[in-house]
């Protein structure tokens, strides 16, 4: 295996059923929303009909949940066991992390800060607003160019990187595809992985995080 340089490396993380051990958002629609209409919009998405901001804002706007409730959902989300020693062991050799996701700030916020206590992750997503019942989201991230998400994430991995940087990026979904194309080393599973596998590109795949921090640990000495 390759030793590589940390001193070049810049990590970055998907969030839902990544850094999280299942999709957050995703588990929050059979819950909090009103009908069932969620689930079309799902569909449409998933089959290419629509793009991720126009599926989670017509979601969101069938949603019925307050602050209070939100946050008690929230406070029994479970991360990766192995994610907290990543970062840890990331920070140890000063090698920058970054969260990129299509998920909304209040809620990786609340999950990461107030019930981890990782405080100091650099994270990009879209936002969210409270209005009594009902939320509010902003897509401060979006690119003008493609409607196919939210969150352009390629656009914040592209913008904290250089010519020289060791790119590693670490996903399973749909929104990960665009961002992996220009890292080095790509830790895939599900969607993701299938799309490598389709197109005969190279990954490592991976089950859950102990499987990139032991990657982590055979290759940077």
């Amino acid at each position: 295996m390759k030793i590589i340089n940390p001193d070049k490396c810049i990590v970055f993380f998907d969030f839902d059923n990544t850094i999280s051990t299942f999709d957050v958002f995703d588990s929050m629609l059979p819950r909090f929303s009103k009908d069932a209409f969620w689930i079309e919009l799902e569909k449409k998405w998933k089959g290419g009909k629509i793009g991720s901001k126009a599926c989670l804002e017509g979601q969101i706007k069938r949603m019925s949940i307050t602050r209070g409730a939100l946050d008690k959902y929230l406070s029994g989300i479970k991360l990766d066991p192995y994610f907290k020693r990543l970062v840890k062991f990331l920070n140890a050799r000063r090698i920058r992390a970054i969260v990129l996701s299509d998920n909304f700030d209040y809620i990786l916020n609340r999950i990461l800060n107030y019930h981890n206590g990782i405080k100091k992750l650099k994270v990009y997503s879209n936002r969210l607003r409270f209005a009594k019942d009902r939320l509010i989201p902003y897509f401060p991230y979006r690119s003008q160019n493609c409607q196919v998400c939210g969150h352009c994430k390629t656009k914040n991995l592209l913008a904290n990187v250089n010519k020289d940087s060791i790119i590693i990026y670490i996903g399973d979904g749909h929104s990960d595809i665009c961002p992996a194309q220009y890292a080095d080393i790509v830790f895939a599973k599900e969607d993701l992985l299938k799309h490598y596998k389709d197109t005969k590109s190279t990954c490592f795949a991976y089950k859950s995080l102990k499987d990139v921090y032991n990657y982590f640990k055979r290759s940077m000495q």
